[in-house]
């Protein structure tokens, strides 16, 4: 397959699969509208405001293969860097918080909604401590030294 195909082939996906965060959108807002439910709600915006961020991220994608294609230079990451280096010890100091908070509850009856809670919150700044090293594996490739 060529570029000029693959790029096309992307394009297409991603707009596809816009459609369907689209519809998760409405449908998570529906389910919003529908209960009064505390825990169903946030459940149901959480999972609302990521669909939005992934169209979004979709959609940098799909530009990038109309449009201009993606770039970072080396000069715009070591601007932020120490900022970023920051942020990873406040990911890393919220990802112990949640480890703590599980632990003292434990197996706690009665807190299966909190638990449930806190489980998602150690995953999703766990996802945020990934993608900063992952930008870290960016940044050393764009410098030999890292």
């Amino acid at each position: 397959m060529s570029l000029k195909d693959a790029q096309r082939k992307l394009g297409q996906i991603m707009e596809r699969w816009q459609k369907i965060e689209d519809s998760s959108v409405a449908s998570t807002g529906k389910i919003i509208e529908k209960t009064d439910n505390p825990i169903v709600r946030l459940v149901m915006e959480i999972i609302q405001r990521d669909s939005q961020m992934h169209h979004r991220v979709q959609q940098l994608i799909a530009d990038s293969q109309k449009n201009k294609a993606l770039a970072l230079r080396p000069d715009e990451l070591g601007e932020v860097w120490e900022m970023i280096e920051q942020h990873v010890k406040l990911e890393k100091a919220t990802i112990k918080l949640a480890k703590e908070s599980l632990a003292a509850i434990g197996r706690a009856k009665g807190m299966v909604v909190q638990a449930y809670l806190l489980e998602y919150l150690l995953k999703d700044e766990k996802k945020h401590d990934a993608l900063l090293k992952d930008l870290a594996k960016i940044k050393k490739g764009m410098y030999p030294y890292g």
